[in-house]
């Protein structure tokens, strides 16, 4: 039997944040009542003619940087022809062969080492009207009863980012794009939300026998809202590939839906390549020349990149992998990691804490006052539970002090807590004869009832002691 390699490459889709459209003055940004934010220009009024957006210019540059790209000194708009619904011009204004960043890397660190993921070219464009697919059981255009469109989308200005067939799993892609996520909020240039549609990622499948050095016919996988289904969707058309090919058959170069609850995929349509889309120069625009100094400012304003912060944070407070990482899922929660661990508080304690805890209680990290919550931490092995846990809930109040619930010390001194030992031990003989024959996970029970007792102010480690202490007499 043959041994198959995946070949994977993505395109995502990122529609930046900016306050107007990428050509035009209309109010861009999720929501609003359907075709209320248009104007001449995108909805393709003759004789409207396209201004670029600056901003969406400056943070495509940025996130280039991000990628390692390399920044074009002449990019060129391009019309890319298509007739479908959502595109009232019958074609998009996009770049094609002289993007604004190519050439780039980007880094994916995991638990057995980093890959790299190439990054073929981050171009600028224009986003599509949304079309919303009426009737049928899957809400796409298959087996749908009609479909509507709205253009408040259309023309919002979108990156997309094109990587090179690097990508060896379906799990690969997904940490790839979760960490590339991440790295687009914390540039502050798109809220990237899926559900919003906001980020939006497309794969291109194929597979060979390992050892085997050229490609096989790939397939796009398109349609799909989450990162598991994404790779859900990436196996399923694995598998299916695979079954093809050892079966004497062909892949046949399409579009594919991935449908979740069956777990397969369907066709859409044949794959279109580039020459379908007869690309020429955008005649309406000039050609985009960033100037250097402005490319170099925008560098040296990267902040440091979580791909980056997850090794930091390996080294310099010697975190596993996944701690690190979990800490690194956004940049409020890596920033209050540091503000306790840095204040001297064990490194490993905070990360157990704010992993586990303190991400229970939903209290948005930003709000946190770290030096405050830092002593509570620190103190956890004095203060009751209760308070504790108080204290974490609480923790996003701009009042919040850690002196309200270090006041509450644990009751430690032995001869307080025995009595209370000995009067539970005897109100319950039998669970006292089970522990000595053998179930020692009673002790557990025991310590319970004295916590319960005691309102959870009890010194669990003493408690502990008392209790082996007499239940082994």
């Amino acid at each position: 039997m043959a041994e198959w390699e995946s070949v994977i490459g993505l395109e995502i889709h990122v529609q930046l944040k900016t306050r107007t459209k990428m050509f035009c003055g209309c109010e861009a940004g999720f929501g609003g009542e359907p075709n209320t934010r248009t104007c001449p220009v995108c909805l393709a009024f003759p004789g409207a003619l396209p201004v670029p957006n600056a901003t969406a210019v400056e943070w495509t540059i940025k996130l280039g940087h991000a990628l390692n790209c390399r920044i074009a000194e002449h990019a060129v708009f391009h019309r890319k022809n298509y007739f479908y619904p959502d595109n009232p011009k019958g074609y998009q204004i996009s770049q094609y062969d002289e993007p604004l960043c190519l050439d780039g890397s980007f880094v994916v660190p995991a638990e057995d080492g980093d890959s790299v993921v190439g990054i073929v070219r981050a171009h600028l464009e224009e986003d599509a009207a949304k079309t919303v697919h009426v009737g049928g059981a899957t809400g796409r255009i298959v087996g749908a009863a009609h479909s509507n469109v709205d253009f408040n989308r259309g023309g919002t200005p979108l990156v997309e980012i094109v990587t090179r067939p690097d990508i060896r799993s379906a799990e690969q892609a997904k940490r790839f794009l979760q960490l590339l996520r991440q790295t687009i909020v914390e540039l502050g240039i798109s809220d990237a939300e899926m559900e919003k549609g906001t980020l939006r990622a497309d794969a291109n499948v194929s597979v060979r026998q390992v050892g085997e050095t050229g490609y096989r016919t790939r397939s796009e996988l398109k349609n799909m809202n989450s990162f598991n289904h994404i790779a859900r969707g990436i196996d399923a058309e694995l598998r299916r590939q695979i079954e093809t090919w050892e079966s004497g058959r062909e892949v046949v170069q399409e579009t594919l839906d991935y449908e979740v609850k069956s777990d397969t995929v369907t066709p859409r349509r044949r794959k279109e390549e580039a020459d379908d889309y007869r690309y020429f120069p955008e005649p309406d625009l000039v050609p985009l020349a960033p100037q250097r100094d402005l490319v170099e400012r925008l560098h040296g304003e990267l902040p440091e990149l979580p791909g980056a912060r997850i090794r930091r944070f390996e080294e310099q407070y010697g975190l596993s992998y996944y701690d690190a990482e979990v800490l690194n899922g956004s940049a409020a929660l890596a920033a209050l990691y540091e503000q306790v661990a840095l204040d001297g508080v064990d490194a490993k304690a905070v990360s157990n804490v704010l992993m586990n805890e303190f991400s229970a209680t939903g209290v948005d990290p930003a709000t946190v006052n770290g030096a405050e919550l830092g002593k509570v931490i620190a103190a956890r092995a004095t203060i009751p539970r209760e308070a504790f846990m108080r204290a974490l809930a609480e923790s996003g109040d701009p009042e919040f002090r850690s002196e309200t619930y270090l006041g509450e010390t644990l009751v430690g001194d032995r001869s307080e807590l025995e009595p209370l030992v000995d009067r539970i031990l005897a109100g319950n003989p039998g669970q006292v004869e089970a522990y000595r024959g053998g179930k020692e996970g009673l002790l557990g029970f025991f310590v319970g009832q004295v916590m319960k007792e005691t309102g959870g102010k009890a010194d669990p480690r003493i408690v502990n002691e008392l209790l082996r202490d007499k239940l082994s007499a």
